[in-house]
């Protein structure tokens, strides 16, 4: 028995659609596995964040003489710099 072209018009259609469902879920799971890794390199940030500021609380507290000193320095430092690169304009 032989196909009508209409037959075989219908047949490609039909795969062509199934070869696009494919893709379209191909993409999509791209994509939620992208939002995923997203999602946990934030959290894991903001985790790393929050640790680092609990430590420099810390440290603060047990060094506080250590700590204004170094932000004088810091800050001389830094007005000294800027002074100088006015100055040198």
């Amino acid at each position: 028995m032989s196909q009508t072209i209409v037959e075989r018009t219908a047949e490609h259609i039909a795969d062509s659609a199934h070869q696009a469902s494919r893709a379209t879920n191909a993409v999509a799971d791209a994509i939620g596995n992208g939002v995923g890794v997203v999602r946990r390199a934030a959290k894991q940030s903001g985790d790393a964040a929050e640790e680092f500021l609990n430590d420099t609380t810390q440290r603060i507290q047990r060094h506080p003489v250590l700590t204004v000193a170094t932000t004088f320095a810091v800050g001389f430092t830094a007005g000294a710099l800027m002074g100088w690169m006015i100055k040198r304009r």
